[in-house]
């Protein structure tokens, strides 16, 4: 192994008779990583300092020459003005502190590092990032929400077979169907909303470990930063990730409702469903037959969601059986939170134009609802009026579909003396209950695929996604 002796820009080396080695310095270095922390650490380290000063720890014409100093860099890092050089920094936190010393000398900017550690730092930093992360995705998630909302309600009379298992099952809304998905990404985004609560707390004050030995004053510098509370262990703060792993699974369940909607926009591609059509931008060809349109899309996310997945459990992995408090492992943190978020997010945005631009064949949707069946459970529901027990009605209703399957025709297609063999309760005005619109019509309840409470439910997640859109900070 090569060998670094310069310890100058280390931020430990006093202790030290040599260097790190060079492959360790490379193996060790989170630089590339978490440099796009470089925001919140000046923004956490400016809020820190001018506390310093209110508190008369340091001067405050320290303080001032020390936030001018961090808000130069700022400016520079945002001009493209700073190269990252992983050879003399280990970290985004040595980064910054470096460039502040070279900004305005060692003997003030020294002093910016009073009363704190990388430990409680880099939490600060990482919550500060979830907390904004979450934001977005808040806002992603309503932007999601409204086109689905639009679709629907273009659709809301839409007839279309409602599925279990793959099979045919009961007459649907096509607007019902995308209501369903609206649910769940409102879910998530009440999810998002509790999360950000557990992440906006601030740990900066609990140093290495066990606090620090000055008149702090926490709650200024949680003002500062727009935190709610700060830390009540020191211990806690500075080895706690649990916040991170609740973004992740915040990410993770998102990912698992777009991959779903993801599936279903594939076969209603396909031909053997032929229900929509994936615009021709978010749709890819084959190398070799000139005539496939593929729903790469959709399939991307589908498959991305597993991506997710493996970055919370690397997560949760992660911190499984790390004794208190903060151990280096925590460094890997990172990569899998970025990573785990991005992905959610670009996620998000393509399946939103996806569904946005999608081309609704409602043609095609309305011969489909008419096959496999689906007004039978309909057909039951009419014996029960007439006085059956279900179960009974469910039977008679079995054996007619058996009829229809060895004549190879429909319910509609059966007469009324066939219908009356069965069972002599059945008069003439069973045709009207059996057909599919009067199937979505008989659902008018709250909840229901009737097309008049699709309408409402839509008026309804409306109004919720206004109240949602105003927490957002």
């Amino acid at each position: 192994m090569t060998e670094k002796t310069d310890r100058a820009s280390t931020l430990w080396g006093g202790r030290f008779t040599k260097g790190l080695a060079g492959d360790m310095l490379a193996f060790s270095t989170s630089l590339p990583v978490d440099w796009r922390l470089y925001r919140e650490d000046i923004a956490g380290s400016q809020a820190h300092c001018r506390m310093l000063a209110k508190q008369g720890i340091i001067a405050q014409e320290e303080a001032d020459t020390i936030c001018a100093g961090l808000a130069a860099i700022l400016e520079d890092v945002e001009n493209g003005d700073v190269t990252l050089d992983s050879g003399r920094w280990e970290d985004v936190h040595s980064a910054i502190e470096g460039l502040l010393h070279e900004r305005v000398g060692g003997a003030v900017a020294g002093k910016l590092h009073t009363a704190r550690s990388r430990n409680d730092q880099v939490a600060t930093d990482v919550r500060m990032w979830c907390r904004d992360a979450l934001d977005s995705l808040g806002r992603q998630l309503c932007e999601f929400q409204q086109t689905l909302l639009t679709q629907a309600e273009a659709h809301a009379a839409t007839s279309m077979p409602g599925y279990t298992h793959l099979q045919r099952a009961q007459p649907v809304t096509f607007g019902h169907h995308l209501l369903a998905y609206v649910e769940m990404f409102a879910r998530d985004f009440a999810r998002s909303r509790e999360c950000r609560a557990r992440v906006n707390v601030l740990p900066l004050g609990a140093a290495a470990l066990a606090g620090a030995p000055y008149p702090l004053d926490r709650e200024f510098v949680a003002r500062e930063l727009g935190f709610d509370a700060v830390a009540a262990n020191s211990m806690d703060a500075v080895s706690d990730r649990d916040f991170a792993i609740e973004v992740l699974h915040a990410c993770s369940l998102i990912m698992v409702h777009l991959s779903r909607l993801a599936a279903e926009v594939i076969l209603w591609s396909s031909a053997e469903f032929g229900f929509v059509e994936i615009d021709d931008a978010f749709a890819t060809g084959s190398s070799i037959m000139p005539q496939k349109k593929n729903p790469d899309a959709a399939e991307l996310t589908r498959g991305r969601a597993s991506r997710v997945f493996g970055d919370l459990f690397a997560l949760l992995t992660l911190m499984e059986g790390l004794p208190l408090t903060y151990n280096r492992d925590m460094q890997e943190d990172k990569e899998s939170l970025f990573d785990g978020v991005d992905t959610t997010a670009a996620c998000l945005g393509i399946m939103d134009a996806v569904m946005g631009s999608l081309r609704v064949n409602a043609t095609r949707m309305a011969e489909a609802v008419q096959g496999g069946f689906t007004t039978a459970t309909d057909l039951a529901d009419y014996l029960v009026r007439k006085g059956l027990p279900f179960r009974e009605a469910h039977a008679v209703v079995g054996s007619v579909v058996r009829v229809c399957l060895d004549r190879g025709c429909g319910l509609a297609d059966l007469s009324l003396a066939e219908y009356q063999e069965i069972c002599d309760r059945i008069g003439a005005d069973v045709f009207d209950a059996i057909t599919v619109e009067g199937s979505l019509a008989a659902r008018d309840i709250p909840g229901g695929t009737a097309p008049a409470q699709v309408k409402a439910a839509i008026v309804s997640a409306r109004e919720r996604l206004k109240q949602d859109q105003t927490t957002l900070s």
